[in-house]
């Protein structure tokens, strides 16, 4: 298996195309490494944005990459987690002001360190594998939080799952989870430290429509089992909406 080729798979694909080359040290480690492309390569047909069927959700993580300077994948949930964590512990206000919510949004930048452990390939997860697996597990969980995908919709996904340049065994791994989605309590363990804890929340996040009553429950619950404190969660959303912008 490979868990950067098919997180990129899962993400979209369109990764050096998006991202530049405007950056370098710890994006360039995972443009090395393959994991390149986030929610950019939605627009090119990414399995997220079969798995999420809502294409108001679709264009909206389509924009994340985008707003995050020089980052793409993994790294911009990387790059915004850390940018929400820095702010939340120095207190800095979390909600931008009425003022500012009439003005465009600044583009979200982060200088990650190559060692950072907002980097999901620096670090396994707490079952001890490569976190990446973890972030596809949270986002099929989220995914399925409203109960959309029904036989008709996992059929569809399974097809394009099968098309996707992928090995058997990572197909299978996608699959295994389409069929029987993790529980939020099987989400929830993932995590290795409050950095992943935050990541997991903001892949989670990506794969939800917040206005659905469903999906916003499953959110505030993964949140108490992640013990997310209430004022991060608000650095990360607003981080998400910067980037959105």
């Amino acid at each position: 298996m490979n868990p950067q080729t098919l997180l990129e798979q899962f993400l979209g694909s369109n990764a050096a195309q998006s991202a530049g080359n405007a950056v370098s040290g710890a994006r360039d480690k995972l443009a090395g490494s393959g994991m390149t492309g986030v929610a950019g390569g939605l627009a090119a047909g990414g399995l997220l944005g079969v798995l999420i069927g809502n294409k108001k959700m679709r264009k909206k993580v389509g924009k994340v990459a985008g707003g995050v300077v020089g980052y793409g994948g993994a790294a911009a949930l990387g790059a915004l987690a850390y940018r929400a964590y820095q702010n939340w512990q120095t207190g800095q206000q979390a909600a931008p002001s009425p003022a500012a919510q009439t003005a465009q949004p600044a583009p979200v930048t982060a200088s990650l360190p190559p060692d950072s452990a907002f980097l999901p390939a620096n670090a396994p997860a707490s079952d001890g594998r490569p976190f990446e697996l973890a972030l596809v597990l949270a986002m099929i969980a989220a995914a399925n939080a409203d109960g959309h995908i029904d036989a008709e919709e996992q059929k569809r996904i399974f097809e394009r799952v099968s098309a996707a340049e992928l090995d058997a065994e990572d197909k299978g791994f996608i699959f295994d989870a389409l069929s029987k989605p993790p529980s939020l309590q099987d989400i929830s363990t993932l995590a290795n430290g409050p950095e992943q804890s935050a990541e997991i929340y903001l892949a989670s996040r990506l794969s939800i429509d917040p206005d659905h009553p469903m999906e916003r429950a499953y959110l505030e619950a993964l949140a108490a089992r992640l013990a997310l404190p209430a004022d991060l969660i608000a650095h990360l959303e607003a981080q998400v909406a910067a980037a959105e912008g």
